[in-house]
């Protein structure tokens, strides 16, 4: 039996997002992003409106390091933060995965070295 691939796609750049919600899956939320930080990006992101309206934003986004420096890149979550911007609610909880996470997650993009080149 085939299970479906949860994918994230941006632009050139392709994350593997079952295998991220591996990594997440035993940690707690390491902080909080704010969804009117991220409401620019939205005009790139599919959101289906009605699955948003059933989405927990109890449920941590999750992000991987998008830069050089570390800066975080939502991978799991835009519907979450669609919700939120909707109804106004001021943070999400989100897991950081690490430089390598991304990598092993990383299906598609960049030059496949460690974090973002």
């Amino acid at each position: 039996m085939m299970t479906e691939v949860e994918t994230f796609r941006l632009m050139g750049w392709t994350w593997d997002v079952s295998a991220a919600k591996k990594y997440a899956a035993s940690r707690h939320p390491g902080g909080h992003l704010r969804p009117r930080h991220w409401a620019g990006l939205l005009a790139l992101i599919d959101i289906d409106q009605l699955h948003a309206d059933l989405v927990d934003l109890g449920e941590p986004l999750i992000a991987v390091p998008a830069s050089p420096r570390g800066g975080p890149l939502v991978i799991d979550g835009w519907h979450r933060i669609a919700r939120a911007l909707r109804e106004g609610v001021a943070e999400l909880p989100v897991i950081l995965l690490s430089k390598e996470e991304e990598y092993a997650c990383r299906i598609h993009g960049g030059s496949r070295c460690n974090g973002w080149a």
